[in-house]
């Protein structure tokens, strides 16, 4: 036989032996059906065993998951699509896992705070009104939460911009160095110890307690997550936007001012959303630089103020069903107040991200 005739020879018909490429696949809807039986499994064992925790009964369900997953796909089609779907499903519990809490404490909070949730309770203070007993609101906790995290973040973020900037594009050497570990060590630093900072200034100065006091301890807190967030953002920016920038004779700071921060603008916003986040909900500067109050007060610069962080432990404190209502109600308020500012954060990033051609 020829050469040309064994070339001309038809291939041999597909033998559907496994672990070809011809080999047998699962349908699409496979996921969904292990994760079906890892779950009838799970609870039909834990409701048989006695198990009264449904977190175990969804750990059982989980590792039934994996293992009819791994089973079934070794089987069916092959020892690597096996594995390949194992590490699939890890990922897919490991996402359960750290959602579930997430959920749950949403679910929690929005269930138990809307209880009082009203009208009145956002335009209301707790002047006048025992803590034991039912009305009042929070809005003198808002107007406080509102300006201190307003100060805070007017005097962090320039701080913590520029100097991410320095670091980035100037930063060079030792005092680079020294910069970036004290910012580094700030990032770790418990809010009491801030609170403590402020506290000792107050006394050697004899100031009063006010609201621009929990404002620069929160600063305090702030400056370090923004040149940080900051600071990973502007090294994100190619290089060569820079050098044409410079290539055309346009200075350095301009290209920074007019390139650079409105190309990492989006991750910017992002990171001081982050910071806003953290500082929202702290309590001990609060507690030890602006001693809270149930009066409405609009000055931050005179005078003690409550917020939003404060008056939950002040009504969690007093242990009443009323104070607890209040309290879980200021909590949600909480939430919806980060959540707003982040959805307003990322409109802010778009609306002045650079627009890019198709």
């Amino acid at each position: 036989m020829t050469r040309t005739a064994v070339q001309d020879r038809p291939a041999p018909a597909p033998t559907g032996k496994r672990g070809g490429l011809t080999s047998r696949s699962l349908p699409r809807w496979a996921p969904a059906g292990f994760a079906a039986a890892g779950i009838v499994l799970g609870c039909g064992l834990g409701a048989v065993a006695g198990w009264q925790s449904k977190t175990q009964w969804g750990l059982l369900s989980a590792l039934f998951f994996m293992a009819v997953s791994y089973t079934v796909t070794s089987v069916v089609e092959n020892q690597r699509q096996a594995r390949d779907r194992l590490a699939t499903s890890i990922v897919w519990v490991c996402f359960i896992l750290a959602v579930v809490p997430l959920f749950s404490l949403i679910w929690v909070t929005v269930s138990r705070g809307v209880k009082v949730l009203d009208g009145y309770f956002l335009t209301h203070s707790m002047a006048g009104v025992p803590g034991f007993q039912a009305g009042g609101g929070v809005y003198h906790a808002i107007i406080g939460t509102l300006e201190q995290v307003g100060l805070a973040t007017l005097v962090s973020v320039p701080i913590g911009l520029l100097t991410a900037v320095y670091l980035v594009e100037y930063g060079k050497g030792a005092l680079a160095k020294a910069v970036t570990f004290f910012v580094d060590v700030m990032t770790g630093i418990p809010s009491i110890v801030a609170g403590l900072f402020l506290l000792s200034i107050m006394l050697m100065f004899e100031l009063s307690p006010s609201g621009l006091m929990g404002a620069l301890a929160l600063a305090i807190l702030m400056i370090p997550v923004v040149v940080r967030s900051t600071e990973e953002m502007l090294k994100l920016v190619p290089n060569e936007l820079r050098e044409a920038s410079l290539a055309l004779g346009v200075p350095k700071w301009r290209t920074i001012l007019k390139v650079v921060i409105p190309t990492a603008l989006g991750g910017i916003t992002t990171g001081v959303m982050l910071a806003i986040a953290r500082i929202a909900g702290e309590t001990a500067p609060i507690m030890l630089l602006v001693f809270g109050s149930q009066l409405i007060n609009t000055n931050p610069f005179e005078g003690a103020q409550s917020s939003l962080p404060f008056y939950i432990w002040e009504q969690y404190r007093v242990g009443s069903e009323a104070s607890y209502d209040r309290a879980w109600s200021a909590a949600l308020v909480l939430i919806a107040f980060v959540m707003i500012l982040n959805l307003v954060a990322r409109g802010i990033a778009r609306w002045k991200a650079p627009k890019t051609s198709r």
